[in-house]
């Protein structure tokens, strides 16, 4: 059962629905694998076993009924400390904000619930999540994947390590400036921001709340379709036979790629040479203004 700690969302799901997978006994597995880890607790800032244990034979009954909520029904997956939790602390990461307990989930969490996602516990996250870098000297600071010395990015740091350590099917965080996305491509994973305003933040404790939204972190685009479903109540798009003609992208040239290593600059152009191929545009542009954003003079 071990090897249910590194199978996406979606083959879970898949499992639980063809009889294969048991979601009391799936859920079971990732805590025994998060009460064992070496790294619990920098990763996990409150672990919820009851609330995941009970989710999940209400998971199993509805699946040996075939009465399944939805593709994710009975699958675990880890939620970042800012999304309020009922009878759970949710700190977002901050001593301003140490026992601090609501009396009800955050409204995406209820869609999630209902969903027949399996809350596994509360991850570690840059204080108040104003930081891409996931260091939190506060709180923890969750290790890398590839270099567990080294910051995993941030802020939805420990929800990026709990998925890409096994401790987690997924992981649902916040991204107000790269804090899904920088942590997802630190730690090999996939991030996703939808557009401000698709997913409600009534219960989410703020950063900027004209800029911030709510993605999954996980290990295929598929499955950050299916669980965005699931966090807004919606149907996944099926991405089968999808292609990209007709969509246009652009590669900002303006100080991001400067200084840029070998081997992340090798792997960017081939992402970039797959898009192409799967028919997108792609052009280059520079724009003064974001050098003038990072605190850059003079020409460029």
């Amino acid at each position: 059962m071990d090897q249910w700690r590194w199978m996406t969302a979606e083959a879970l799901g898949a499992g639980i629905a063809a009889g294969d997978i048991d979601p009391a006994a799936l859920t079971e597995t990732f805590l025994a694998a998060i009460a064992a880890h070496e790294h619990r607790d920098s990763i996990y800032a409150r672990v919820t076993p009851d609330r995941a244990r009970t989710e999940a034979r209400g998971a199993a009954e509805r699946a040996a009924s075939g009465l399944r909520r939805g593709p994710l029904d009975g699958v675990p997956v880890s939620w970042k400390d800012l999304f309020d939790t009922a009878g759970v602390g949710t700190e977002a990461g901050t001593a301003l904000m140490a026992g601090r307990v609501p009396d009800r989930d955050a409204a995406v969490l209820e869609t999630a619930t209902a969903a027949g996602l399996v809350c596994l516990g509360k991850t570690h996250m840059s204080e108040i999540a104003f930081s891409g870098l996931g260091l939190n000297p506060v709180t923890a600071t969750p290790p890398n994947r590839n270099t567990p010395d080294a910051v995993p990015g941030g802020s939805s740091s420990g929800g990026a390590v709990s998925v890409a350590f096994g401790l987690a099917a997924a992981a649902i965080g916040s991204d107000t400036g790269g804090s899904v996305r920088i942590p997802s491509a630190w730690n090999d994973l996939v991030g996703f921001k939808p557009t401000h305003g698709r997913l409600p933040l009534t219960g989410v404790v703020p950063l900027c709340e004209t800029f911030d939204t709510i993605g999954p972190l996980c290990r295929t685009v598929a499955d950050a379709a299916l669980l965005t479903a699931a966090l807004e109540g919606s149907k996944a798009p099926d991405l089968r036979g999808a292609d990209l003609k007709g969509r246009h992208f652009a590669i900002l040239e303006t100080v991001v790629l400067d200084e840029l290593r070998d081997a992340p600059k090798a792997a960017f152009q081939n992402a970039v040479e797959r898009l192409r191929k799967a028919g997108a545009t792609v052009s280059r542009i520079a724009l003064p203004e974001v050098a003038e954003a990072f605190g850059f003079a003079g020409p460029l």
